[in-house]
C-alpha cells in the first residue's frame, strides 16, 4: 500500500474487542509494509554495525602493511557506507507510510462508524472523545504500527551483532553476548509504571480536549449566560492536571532514558578494560579491540529502538483503546466488553442479501407505537414527550438508540432494520431537532445525495429562506453577488437558531427521500414565518411521505392528517380540528391546558379554542 493509493477501497472489520487486538489487527493489515520496512532496516542497521569490523580489519592491514588488503577494506567500507544512506532514506520512507497508511485506516474506519451512528454517536460518546480520537489518537496509533518493524530490524541486528562478534572475537564477545541482553532488558521493571503514568496523561489530556470541545461548541450560548470565566477557569484547572501528569510521566522516561545511557557507558568501559588486559596479554590484537569497541558503541544505536518501541506501545495503547471504543458502538446496541466475540464487537449491522428495498408508495408502520403513515400523504405526529418524539424520530429512521426498543419499523411491509443502512436512509430521511451545518459555501451545502427532482431553490423557498440567503449574501466578501457561493461558518454559527434550522430543512427537502421525518422542525421560528413554511412544505412534499412530530397548531392544521401519541401508542386520529374539538388529550397537549381548564367544561374552553383557531386562520 503506498501513500498514493489511499483512501482504502474498504478499510476492513476491526478487531475492537480491546486496544492491543485493535493494534494487532491493524499490523496484520500491513505485513507487505512491515516487511519492506524491516528489510530496509536490516540493510541500515547492518551496514552501521559492520562498520567496526571493517575498521579492525583496516588497522590490522596497516599493523600488517598489507596495502591491497588494506585497499580492499576502504572498498568495502564505501560500500557499507551506500548501503547505510540507502537504507535510511528507504527506512524513513517505508516507515512513514506505515505510519500514514495505519492513521488513514483508523481515520477511514472512524468516519464510517460516524456515518453508520450518525447523531446517536455523540449520545453514547462526547463530541471531544470523537475529536480526540480522530486527530492525536490516530498519530500515536500510527507510531507504534510503524515502530514495530525498524525495532525488529534493530533487534535482529543487534542478535546478529552479538554472533559474529563472538565468532571474530571470541574472548570478548562472550562479554557483549551477556552485556547486551541485559541492557536491552534492564529497564523492563519500569514500563509498567511508565505505561501507568502515560495512561493517566492520556486520560487526563483526553478529558481536557473533550472540555475545550464542548466549551467552543458552546461558546455562543455561555456569552449569552456569561459563563466564559466559569469555565475558562475549569479548562485551566484541566490543562494544569495534564501538567502534572505529564511531568510526572516524563519523570520515569527519563529515569529510563537515563538508565539507557548509564548502563551501555558501563558496558563501554568494562569491554575497553577487559580487552586492553587481553591485549597485554597477547589474547587479542589491537584490530579486534577496536573493532569490538567500535561495535559495541554501534550496536548502541539500534539499542535505542528498545526503549522507542515501549514508549510507542504506552502512548498508543490507551489511544487504541479509545478507539475500540468507538468501533465497537453499534446502531442498535451498547459498546461491546472487552473479551467479547468478534461478531459482537467487530461485526458492522448489514442486511442479508434476501432483503430487497420495497416498492415505492408503502405506508409506514410502527408496531411498537401503532402509528400508521399513509404513503403520499403529510402526517402530523403529537406526543406530549419531547424525548419519546425524538424516540420515535430515530424509529422511523430504522436506527433506533436502544437495542430493545421493540419491532422494526415497516415500510411497504418491509422491516427497515432488515435493509442495508445506506438503502434505509435513501428510502426515509430523519431531521433531527438539532441539525449540523458544515461549514463551506451553500452550494456545497446542498451538495448531497438527492433524487434531483426538488432543486435547491423550491427547497429555500418551502422554507422561507429569503432573509437568510440577504444575511449570507450581506455577510460574504466582495465580488460574491450569488448567494449560493455565500460561505456558511462552521456549524452555521454566524447564523441564528432560526436561521440555521430553516436552512436544514431546505437541505432535506432537497434529498426528496420517499419518507420525510421532521422533529420540530419550526421550533426556533415565529409564529408567520412557521405558518407559511407548513404551507410551503405541504405544497413541495405533494405526493411524498411526509411525518412531522410537532405540537404547534399552526404545522398541525396544515396536516392531512394528525395521530396523537399517548402513553407511548397511538391513541387517537383526524384533523387537527376534529382532534381539538373531541379529544381533550389532544387539547391539553396543544393548547397546554391544565386540569383545572379540564374540569371547568365545554363553555369556558371554547374562548381558548376560538383564539388558537383564529391564530391560525390570521397566519394563513
Amino acid at each position: 500500500m503506498q501513500i498514493s493509493d489511499l483512501p482504502y477501497p474498504d478499510p476492513g472489520v476491526p478487531d475492537a474487542r480491546s486496544g492491543p487486538r485493535f493494534l494487532w489487527w491493524l499490523g496484520r493489515g500491513q505485513l507487505g509494509g512491515q516487511a519492506k520496512s524491516l528489510c530496509w532496516g536490516l540493510l541500515h542497521f547492518g551496514g552501521v554495525a559492520g562498520l567496526p569490523y571493517t575498521v579492525g580489519l583496516g588497522i590490522d592491514a596497516v599493523v600488517d602493511r598489507d596495502g591491497a588488503r588494506l585497499l580492499w577494506v576502504g572498498g568495502l567500507i564505501a560500500l557499507l557506507g551506500v548501503a547505510i544512506s540507502v537504507g535510511d532514506a528507504m527506512l524513513h520512507r517505508t516507515a512513514v507510510t506505515n505510519w500514514i497508511t495505519a492513521a488513514a485506516r483508523v481515520q477511514q474506519l472512524l468516519a464510517r462508524k460516524t456515518a453508520e451512528l450518525g447523531s446517536a454517536l455523540t449520545r453514547r460518546v462526547a463530541a471531544g472523545e470523537v475529536v480526540a480520537v480522530s486527530t492525536g489518537d490516530v498519530e500515536k496509533i500510527g507510531w507504534f504500527v510503524e515502530a514495530v518493524s525498524r525495532f525488529l530490524a534493530a533487534a535482529l541486528t543487534l542478535v546478529i551483532g552479538c554472533v559474529v562478534l563472538l565468532f571474530y572475537a571470541p574472548t570478548i564477545g562472550v562479554v557483549v553476548a551477556i552485556g547486551m541482553p541485559v541492557l536491552a532488558l534492564a529497564v523492563l521493571p519500569l514500563l509498567p509504571r511508565a505505561t501507568r503514568r502515560a495512561d493517566v496523561q492520556r486520560e487526563k489530556a483526553g478529558k481536557a480536549t473533550e472540555l475545550a470541545s464542548d466549551t467552543v461548541a458552546g461558546l455562543r450560548v455561555l456569552r449569552g449566560i456569561g459563563g466564559e470565566e466559569l469555565f475558562l477557569g475549569r479548562y485551566r484547572e484541566a490543562s494544569q492536571q495534564v501538567r502534572e501528569a505529564a511531568v510526572h510521566s516524563a519523570r520515569m522516561w527519563a529515569l529510563i532514558s537515563a538508565i539507557q545511557v548509564l548502563l551501555p557507558g558501563a558496558l563501554l568501559v568494562t569491554v575497553v578494560w577487559y580487552g586492553s588486559a587481553l591485549v597485554l596479554d597477547g589474547r587479542l590484537d589491537v584490530g579486534e579491540l577496536v573493532a569490538a569497541f567500535s561495535a559495541v558503541a554501534t550496536m548502541l544505536y539500534p539499542l535505542r529502538h528498545f526503549e522507542e518501541i515501549a514508549m510507542a506501545y504506552s502512548f498508543s495503547r490507551p489511544s487504541a483503546k479509545r478507539a475500540a471504543r468507538v468501533l465497537s458502538l453499534t446502531r442498535t446496541g451498547a459498546p461491546a466488553e472487552a473479551g467479547a466475540e468478534p461478531e459482537t464487537a467487530a461485526e458492522p449491522v448489514v442486511a442479508t442479501e434476501a432483503v430487497r428495498a420495497p416498492a415505492s408508495g408503502g405506508d409506514l408502520y410502527d408496531p411498537e407505537t401503532g402509528l400508521l403513515v399513509p404513503a403520499g400523504r403529510f402526517t402530523a405526529v403529537v406526543c406530549g414527550d419531547p424525548d419519546l418524539a425524538g424516540r420515535l424520530a430515530e424509529r422511523l429512521g430504522g436506527h433506533p438508540m436502544d437495542a430493545a426498543a421493540g419491532p422494526s419499523v415497516l415500510l411497504g411491509g418491509v422491516a427497515l432494520d432488515e435493509l442495508a443502512l445506506g438503502t434505509a436512509r435513501t428510502l426515509v430521511l430523519v431531521q433531527d431537532k438539532d441539525p449540523v451545518l458544515l461549514s463551506g459555501t451553500l452550494r456545497e451545502l446542498f451538495d448531497v445525495p438527492a433524487s434531483g427532482a426538488v432543486a435547491p431553490s423550491a427547497a429555500l423557498a418551502a422554507a422561507q429562506c429569503a432573509d437568510v440567503l440577504d444575511a449570507l449574501l450581506q455577510s460574504a466578501p466582495d465580488g460574491v453577488d450569488d448567494p449560493m457561493d455565500a460561505r456558511i461558518t462552521e456549524r452555521g454559527r454566524s447564523l441564528s437558531g432560526g436561521q440555521r434550522q430553516r436552512l436544514a430543512l431546505a437541505r432535506s427537502l432537497v434529498t426528496d427521500p420517499e419518507v420525510l421525518v421532521l422533529d420540530e422542525p419550526t421550533s426556533a421560528v415565529d409564529s408567520h414565518t412557521e405558518a407559511r413554511i407548513a404551507e410551503g412544505v405541504s405544497a413541495l412534499r405533494s405526493g411524498r411521505t411526509t411525518v412531522v412530530l410537532a405540537s404547534s397548531p399552526l404545522l398541525l392544521d396544515r396536516a392531512d392528517r394528525v395521530v396523537l401519541i399517548h402513553e407511548g401508542k397511538a391513541a387517537a386520529s383526524g384533523t387537527h380540528r376534529e382532534l381539538l374539538h373531541g379529544d381533550p388529550r389532544y387539547r391539553a397537549v396543544v393548547t397546554r391546558e391544565t386540569e383545572e381548564e379540564q374540569r371547568t367544561g365545554e363553555e369556558q374552553r371554547l374562548p381558548r379554542l376560538e383564539s388558537v383557531l383564529t391564530e391560525i386562520e390570521e397566519s394563513a
